[in-house]
């Protein structure tokens, strides 16, 4: 199964596939309102003009409400106030960034504060960074490059201190810094759902791409550590049904020599972003010799958290007041109750992903597993003895029907490839024991 669906698990088509040269400068862009800003960067909303119309990153900005289509990319400049970038030193970037590949270059920036300063003295070997191989549910940058850094709308309001001094005589920025170029989202998942009630169905469908998504990222010994609802966008298919993407990697942990365990030998050492979605275990570890932070689950953790927001609750981890729970302190019996239309096993799953004792949680893909069954295995689990062959027969039925579908309709519905995506991360054991908790939790109902 893994071998027919791996190849067909394809990311996005590249927006800017018809020229593979074009794009790796600025002044091709036409540059247009604010997207949104970080603690390290500014997002901007992005175009690359038709050859002969005019408009570029120097010229004045556009004009602001112009259509959301007329602005299919994003485009990401970093602030760059750790080292001064020459000529020389821009071309080593885009050199180091040439050998990585682009797909994964969010994973090189690892930390708000040294990105731009590691990735230009080796402190971080690129050549030892995780390299991160497409998925449908991580975001993919088009294009990184370098360039000098340009007034863009609402510079002087939104960050004025990381300007250089050519813009702001009181700036503290350089004037080089990187760009990084992806596919402009109608929206954050947060901003979908203050606009949106999803219905329980499409709620689970929601939380599982992000279990896949953080399945992804596991599997390859990255951990995001900075994910709550507005670093997950939001696209939408041809049914209106929405795809969710993880994004924004500044904080993230994809270092080739140590995996998911992070030495934590000092309070200097980085554990991530957002505090209160950090887990348990990350957020109550003690510096010092020999102590090491595993973030395998740690993630998964925090899809549990935000899990809650999508069903239409507050996440209990946010806020003020005594309701509000905190990752260091709280107790697996102190997590509020979900709404009653909530089936047993998402449910059970959201619980379990919110056990403070990593070993007594469940990892993202037996999650995703049981949230896939319960979705679209109902047929197989009803039987009384199942079996080995029953079991094989109903995923060959699902893999021809997946491969039918992505052949004859159409290939953005959410789920057909959603269906590929269990496929192509099939494992014996795995999908076992997501059964047998199915099965489990059943029977005691």
């Amino acid at each position: 199964f893994q071998t027919v669906f791996v190849g067909k698990n394809k990311p996005q088509k590249d927006p800017l596939s018809s020229s593979r040269w074009q794009g790796f400068r600025l002044e091709e862009y036409l540059i247009g309102q604010p997207i949104g800003k970080g603690c390290s960067a500014a997002v901007y909303e992005a175009a690359i003009p038709f050859p002969g119309s005019r408009g570029s990153a120097e010229e004045e900005p556009v004009e602001k409400h112009q259509p959301k289509e007329a602005f299919p990319l994003a485009i990401k400049m970093m602030w760059n106030i750790s080292v001064r970038m020459s000529v020389e030193n821009a071309e080593l970037v885009k050199a180091k960034l040439w050998l990585s590949g682009t797909g994964d270059v969010d994973c090189l920036m690892n930390g708000d504060r040294c990105d731009l300063w590691d990735l230009l003295m080796c402190r971080k070997p690129v050549l030892g960074r995780k390299k991160l191989q497409p998925h449908p549910n991580i975001i993919q940058v088009i294009r990184a490059f370098t360039s000098s850094v340009p007034l863009l709308p609402g510079a002087f309001v939104d960050y004025p201190d990381v300007l250089p001094l050519s813009l702001n005589p009181r700036g503290i920025g350089y004037s080089r810094t990187l760009f990084l170029v992806m596919k402009n989202y109608p929206c954050t998942l947060r901003q979908y759902l203050q606009e949106s009630s999803p219905d329980v169905r499409l709620s689970t469908m929601m939380i599982l791409q992000l279990l896949e998504g953080v399945d992804h990222l596991v599997r390859h010994g990255i951990a995001h550590r900075d994910l709550k609802s507005d670093n997950i966008l939001v696209e939408f298919d041809s049914a209106g049904c929405p795809w969710l993407v993880i994004t924004d990697f500044g904080c993230c942990l994809a270092d080739e020599n140590i995996g998911l365990r992070l030495p934590f030998t000092s309070s200097y050492v980085d554990r991530g972003g957002n505090g209160c979605l950090m887990a348990p275990e990350v957020v109550t570890a003690s510096p010092g010799p020999g102590t090491v932070i595993n973030y395998s689950k740690a993630d998964a953790w925090a899809v549990g958290a935000i899990a809650y927001e999508i069903l239409g609750l507050a996440n209990p981890f946010y806020g003020h007041g005594d309701s509000t729970l905190e990752s260091r302190s709280y107790r697996d019996d102190q997590l509020p109750s979900l709404p009653d239309g909530v089936p047993l096993e998402v449910k059970q799953v959201i619980k379990m992903l919110l056990r403070r004792d990593p070993d007594k949680r469940l990892s993202a893909r037996v999650a995703a597993n049981v949230l896939h069954l319960s979705l679209w295995g109902e047929s197989v689990l009803a039987s009384k003895a199942l079996k080995p062959d029953q079991m094989i027969a109903w995923l060959l039925c699902q893999s021809a029907a997946a491969l039918l579908m992505d052949r004859l309709a159409d290939k953005s519905r959410v789920e057909t490839k959603m269906k590929m995506c269990f496929l192509a991360n099939l494992e014996y054991e795995d999908l076992w024991a997501a059964i047998f908790l199915l099965l489990a939790w059943r029977s005691r109902s």
